[in-house]
This record gives C-alpha cells, sequence and structure tokens, in this order.
C-alpha cells in the first residue's frame, strides 16, 4: 500500500498506526491498527474516534488486512465486525459499504481517505466565510484533525479563519464522555496557535448570555434527511440556550455523515457507553462506586434550531432543510446495507 498520514493516522505503507486519543494530551502514543479486531477495539475504547476518522481507519485497517493476504470470507467477516463497532456514526456504515462493494479495497481505502481531506477542505471554505472578524466562537467535543483525515469538520473551520487573518478567541467545551473538548480541542487549538479558552459545559449559557460568543459551531455524527442531527451528548442543550440568546448556531459536517435513510433524528441510534465514565476518569473516582449514572454518548438536536447546516457543498438555512435540500445535494454519497 502506499504510505499516507493525517494527524491521527499513519500508514508506512505496510503497518496502520493509529495515535491513541485516549492517551493525549500528556502522551502521544502510535498504536497499530493494522488487524480488524485490533481496529474493533480501538473504535470502541475511543482510541479512535470522530464520525469521519471512524471511517477512514477502519478502510485502511480493512485494507491492509486485504493486502495481507485476507480470504474473502476473512475480509467479509471483518469488514461486519468494523460495521457493527459503534452505531451512531453512519461514516464508518458508509465507508465500510464502500469497502464490501469495491473491487479495489486497497484504491478504495486510499479513495475514501483522499476524499475525506477534500470534504475538510469544502467545509473549511463554506464555513469560514460566515466568520466576522472579532467573533467569539463556541464549539463542543473534537472536531478537528484528530476526527477526520483533514483539517476538520467545526474545527476545521475555525482552523481556515484563523488562516484568514481573523481576529477570533475560541471557547471550547470539555464535553463528555472522556472530556474529549477539553482533552482533544484543547490540544489541537494549542497546536494551531488559536486563542482560546477551555470552559465546562455548563458555564456555555454564561458566555452567551454576556454577549462574548458570536457564534456556535459543532460537529455531527449523524444527520437525518430533515437536517435533525446526532452529535455529542450536550450539543441539544447548547443549540436551546444559542437560539434563547440568539446567537448563530451551526453544524459542520460532510455529504458523507448525511444518512437518508433517516428520515428525521428520531430514527438515528443512539449510543450509549459504561456508566462508569460519569463516575470518574481513568484511576479517579468522584462518585458512589456503583452509583447508577446514565451515559449516552449522543443527543438528537432538531433541524429548526439550525440557523445553517454547513457541508462540503455550500451552507443551507433551516428553511432549505425543511424543503428537503439534502435529498438534493448528497443523494449520491449514499451506499445501501
Amino acid at each position: 500500500m502506499n504510505p499516507f498520514e493525517s494527524l491521527g493516522l499513519r500508514h508506512d505503507g505496510r503497518t496502520l498506526w493509529v495515535l491513541d486519543q485516549t492517551q493525549l494530551p500528556d502522551a502521544e502514543v502510535w498504536l497499530d491498527g493494522s488487524k480488524p479486531e485490533t481496529m474493533v477495539t480501538l473504535i470502541q475504547r475511543l482510541a479512535v474516534r470522530g464520525a469521519p476518522l471512524l471511517g477512514v481507519a477502519a478502510a485502511a485497517s480493512l485494507a491492509t488486512f486485504a493486502h495481507r493476504g485476507a480470504s474473502t470470507t476473512e475480509f467479509t467477516a471483518a469488514c461486519a465486525a468494523l460495521r457493527a463497532a459503534r452505531p451512531t456514526a453512519v461514516n464508518l456504515m458508509w465507508a465500510m459499504d464502500r469497502m464490501k462493494a469495491a473491487p479495489d479495497p486497497i484504491a478504495e481505502a486510499r479513495a475514501i481517505f483522499e476524499e475525506d481531506v477534500r470534504l475538510c477542505e469544502g467545509m473549511a471554505g463554506h464555513g469560514a466565510a460566515l466568520i466576522q472578524d472579532g467573533e467569539g466562537l463556541l464549539t463542543h467535543c473534537n472536531t478537528g484533525g484528530l476526527a477526520t483525515a483533514g483539517i476538520g469538520t467545526a474545527l476545521g473551520v475555525i482552523r481556515r479563519a484563523h488562516e484568514q487573518g481573523k481576529s477570533i478567541h475560541v471557547y471550547a467545551d470539555e464535553t463528555r464522555p472522556l472530556l474529549q473538548g477539553g482533552r482533544l480541542t484543547t490540544w489541537e487549538l494549542r497546536r494551531l496557535g488559536i486563542p482560546s479558552t477551555l470552559i465546562t459545559d455548563s458555564m456555555a449559557a454564561l458566555l452567551l448570555r454576556d454577549g462574548k460568543v458570536q457564534r456556535v459551531l459543532v460537529g455531527s455524527d449523524r444527520v437525518a434527511a430533515n437536517g435533525d442531527f446526532a452529535n455529542k451528548v450536550g450539543t441539544y442543550g447548547l443549540a436551546v440556550q444559542a437560539r434563547f440568546h440568539g446567537v448563530p448556531f451551526h453544524p459542520v459536517a460532510p455529504c458523507s455523515t448525511v444518512d437518508l435513510a433517516c428520515p428525521t433524528g428520531a430514527a438515528i441510534p443512539i449510543e450509549e457507553r459504561d456508566p462508569a465514565e460519569v463516575r470518574g476518569y481513568g484511576s479517579l473516582r468522584w462518585a458512589p462506586a456503583g452509583m447508577p449514572s446514565w451515559n449516552p454518548s449522543f443527543d438528537v438536536t432538531p433541524a429548526d434550531l439550525v440557523t445553517s447546516l454547513v457541508l462540503d457543498r455550500g451552507v443551507f438555512s433551516a428553511s432549505e432543510l425543511s424543503s428537503g435540500v439534502l435529498v438534493r445535494v448528497c443523494a449520491k454519497e449514499q451506499f445501501p446495507c
């Protein structure tokens, strides 16, 4: 296989290496993700995460498996296991359906990687045009180069605005599960030199009330045909707060994250994780052992709370979403189960 590299993924021609995102921000540890069964584990424990990157990483692992001589039966079983590794992020299913149908899985995996880089550039260009000089921006979870093969979705938009010389300040929600905004988004923002402040999720309303935030940009793990979308838990509450305070709210996603088989957000499956993640992190516990906990990874934000959806193909208002624009602009991205 030909080598390729992104912020969180590397292939040296023989081995697929994954940056273990559970070790950030303190250590940059690269793990071998060449075997699909290993990749399933890495995906499930969030060592590799982010809707677009899940599809890219799973495709690369499957292609490496094929390159090493996997039989058709082994390949098909590995594809099914990877496809089922996480239920909400549709890019994983989308990529596995492409790999299963491809006559050349190695070339297809490369195409998926390169396409994601281009999709990120499209989102960045369209989204950065919305951002005005001097704005305070609020984001949720991690949506940058760690979540994609390119520069990111929502954080890619922010990065492009910064590169254009716009004076911006980013407020990053720490975000559950596993504090991905606090650990990962802040790591990326500091690498990029973008002025930023970390907050807890419960502080966002105060920033909005006090006029410190002029725009909210978030990612998405699955967008329904009507524009409802699933994103990391807490996004729905953030959308409600933004609407109350009159602050524009923009999900950012590639067309590969649009699932036309889901007519509305009610059809999006929501992953629930180990309740222990609510009681503590790593070896640190702040709640009584065994305390009953609820730990959904995602929530669904209705399209009527969206100011506009930023796609790689343009920016679409809530009224356009309600008119069925996604069916027209994203139809060719769909791959049937």
